[in-house]
Order: structure tokens, then sequence, then C-alpha cells
């Protein structure tokens, strides 16, 4: 049975002990797609939200499509710019901060490789540098990438102590950046007294409503379909931990809470955020899990797309340390994300004016139940 709007409302809001109610939070690539969405469920939190990111990932976008620009306080600068990263921490005096912002794309990794590491890793660097100057700051989590392992296609699931780094730049770029982290913390964050509790989250393959991104699977997918149109695909054997992308914002909004209250397990540390294993599943089932809720829906494999460009074919997180140290593990089942995910972009297609803000927040609310239903720690069961 259904909650009504009223006790769907006092759910949520008791997530997470009410950690982030009041609190002014900042969050680096908020116009992103994982950084809009961690956005609104900030917001239905209760979090005083600020954000910084260069400029909107796509045309259109999530943040743009629910208006949050009017919502919070909107910075524009480039992570790479140390001094205006510098100057939106003294002036939004931010308690806890969450950091997305970069360059997410593998295949635009190998056009403009500087740039990626740059951005992925000397921003990770500049964030940390202004924490540091910045003591004021509480807690921090900085998100970087399930592609920062060194992927050599076993077929369990990587943990957090294996090797870092990829053959892609982007990947490269993700391991440089856990690397820093790591350095940075035990340099002169470890044992402090004050200043911020940081610690690192990996996730990835997230997919969701409003992601309009290119060379993304199901992005380019929607973007096809609702044009009627054959969309093409590249490895349709490649597996990976498909997870909807309010799966690891909880990992990362619960995490964040921990760095708040100052657990000793939690700061410092490194953390996977992924779906039950039952969930990591070929593109092609993908495609035909997301085809059954599109009429008509049809595609091609394009065996010449990826040549020259190597990318893993098999990827699997273990998640077993959040789930013992944190009592987090993800809630949704594979046909709920393709549900979810599905629900969303239909109805932007079939009415793009229309508020779509309801349906990204009745979207949480539904997730927040489904987690209370099913006793998920997190929850406030």
């Amino acid at each position: 049975m259904a909650l009504g709007t009223g006790a769907l409302e006092d759910m949520v809001s008791r997530v997470f002990a009410n950690v982030y109610a009041g609190k002014r939070v900042l969050v680096t690539g908020h116009t992103g797609f994982k950084g809009s969405w961690l956005t609104a469920w900030l917001l239905k939190l209760g979090a005083e939200v600020a954000g910084f990111a260069i400029d909107f990932p796509s045309a259109p976008c999530h943040f743009s499509v629910l208006g949050l620009e009017r919502r919070i306080r909107d910075f524009r600068g480039d992570i790479r710019d140390r001094e205006g990263l510098s100057r939106v921490l003294d002036d939004f005096k931010p308690e806890i901060v969450f950091h997305l912002a970069a360059q997410a794309l593998v295949r635009r990794s190998y056009q403009d490789p500087a740039a990626t590491f740059e951005i992925n890793t000397m921003g990770t660097l500049n964030l940390l540098e202004c924490l540091r100057q910045h003591p004021e700051v509480r807690a921090g989590v900085l998100i970087t990438s399930d592609k920062c392992y060194r992927n050599v296609e076993w077929i369990w699931g990587y943990r957090e102590e294996d090797k870092l780094g990829g053959e892609d730049p982007y990947s490269g770029s993700k391991g440089c950046a856990e690397i820093v982290f790591y350095s940075y913390f035990h340099s002169f964050f470890r044992g402090k007294s004050n200043g911020p509790s940081l610690a690192t989250a990996r996730a990835g393959n997230v997919i969701g409503g409003g992601d309009w991104a290119e060379d993304r699977i199901v992005p380019d997918c929607v973007r096809s379909w609702s044009r009627g149109e054959t969309v093409m695909i590249r490895s349709p054997r490649a597996t990976r931990p498909w997870q909807h992308v309010l799966e690891p914002l909880s990992g990362y909004l619960w995490l964040g809470s921990e760095l708040w209250r100052k657990n000793s397990y939690a700061v410092g540390s490194t953390y996977n955020f992924g779906p039950d294993a039952s969930v990591n599943q070929s593109v092609e089932t993908l495609i035909s899990a997301l085809s059954r809720h599109w009429p008509d829906a049809k595609w091609i494999v394009d065996a010449q797309a990826a040549a020259g460009r190597p990318e893993a074919t098999l990827l699997k997180l273990c998640c077993d340390k959040a789930l013992a140290e944190l009592n987090w593990k993800a809630t949704l089942t594979f046909e709920e994300t393709i549900r979810l995910t599905s629900q969303w972009y239909q109805r932007y297609y079939c009415n793009p004016a229309k508020e779509m803000a309801g349906c990204t927040g009745s979207q949480i609310d539904e997730y927040c139940d489904l987690a209370r239903q099913r006793k998920v720690e997190w929850s406030g069961r």
C-alpha cells in the first residue's frame, strides 16, 4: 500500500538521523547527473546547499530541468582553479562537502587525456588543499569511480585494497585521485582534532532519469527511441554493476553522516558502493530490459565503435566492507532499477515542459520507502 504524501515526507525527513537538516553542504559537480540528484535529495533532507561547477554537462540536463539553480547557491568555476574554489569555501562556509566534479567519460579521456588528468586528479588535490586551509569544514566525501581499479578481468568483485590504475586515461586519473587522497589524508588530516573527517567512495555504471551525457548506453537508447530511431551499441557482452543513481547516493549520504559523527572506522577510509551481485548484467541484457518499456525499441551492434579503444569487458565490485562497517547495502532489484529509469524518461519525453522536480522527488520518496520496508539501516526503519 502506498504511503500518503505527508507520511512520505515525514519518513524522508528522518533519514540519516537528521544529520543534514540545517547544515551547509557544498556539492562540487552539482550540475552533473549524480550531483543534481544528490542536490535534490539534500534539499529534501533540509540542507542548505551550494554547488560549484563549470557549466551544464549536456542539453538538456537534470539540474536545469529541475530548476535547481533557483533553490541553491549556484557557484560557477573550474575545479582546476584552486583560488576560485577557495573563495567559494570562504563565502559559503560549508560544514559538509561532497566532491563529484569530474571529467566522467572514458571515450572523451582519449580525446583529451591531459584535461582528464587535470580535472580528476588535480581537481581532487585542489579540493584537499582548500580543505586543509578551511578546518571549519567538518566532513567530506570524495567520490572517485569503480574504474580506479586496475581491471584484470577476474570474475570476483574488486575490494578496496586491490591495485589501482587503468589502461584508459579516465581510469588512470581516478586511480591517481585516490593516491592523492591517501597521501593528503595521512600527511595533513589523520589524527587531527580540528578539520574535516574525510573518506572516498567508489561507484560506477549509474543509470537513472535525467542523464543525457554523450556516449552512455542508457542516454543513447532513450534519445534514439524517443525519436523512433535505432540505437547503435558496442560491446554487448560487456558486464557492469548497473545501479540506479539513488543507490550510491544513499551510500555517500550515509558515509557523510558517519563522518559527521566522527566514527573512527570511516575516517580516512574508502568504500565501494554497488548493487547486489545479481544486478551485474551485460549491456545486451540491460538494453533488452529497457526495451520492454519502450514500444518499437530497436538496436544494432556496431562492431567498429570501440576499435583501438580498450575498455574493460568484465567489471564487478565487492561491497562487503560497506556492509560490515557501515551496515549499508543496496535496495533495488535490477527490474526496479530499469522501471524507475524508464518511467522518468517516459514522463519527460511525453511532455518535456512538465514539472519534473516532482517526478525526481517522488522517486526519492519511493526509494526511501522501499529501503525502509526492506529494513535497510540508513532508512530510519
